[in-house]
């Protein structure tokens, strides 16, 4: 998904940072762990403001070219509940679809408390 979205962003929009990347946690310290292992993180630049699952990939939609072709889909009503249970579907399989180099860092410990 990462050499996906860089391919389209064409305007070098997005900074694409592995969760796994040095630095991540305390430079977004407002977003636990746990979160990073159970969807994509959208963080604007600008304001900090950050959306995650369903939330996020309408955020991806409005930034990339083209993106706004398909991004009308999110106003109708319940997609957002549908694209949000496929996407934690996905999220839960990843690792079994060979997700890629950026999936195969894993923290050992996936149930990291915050604190």
């Amino acid at each position: 998904m990462v050499r996906l979205l860089t391919k389209w962003d064409r305007n070098r929009e997005l900074e694409i940072i592995p969760s796994q990347a040095p630095g991540v946690r305390a430079r977004f310290p407002w977003i636990p762990q746990r979160a990073y292992m159970e969807s994509v993180q959208v963080i604007r630049r600008s304001d900090g403001r950050t959306w995650q699952a369903a939330a996020a990939l309408e955020e991806l939609l409005k930034v990339l070219p083209k993106g706004r072709l398909f991004s009308w889909l999110f106003k109708i009503p319940l997609m957002r509940p549908l694209v949000d249970k496929l996407y934690q579907w996905f999220a839960r399989n990843r690792y079994r679809m060979g997700c890629g180099k950026h999936c195969a860092v894993r923290p050992a410990n996936l149930d990291y408390e915050d604190g």
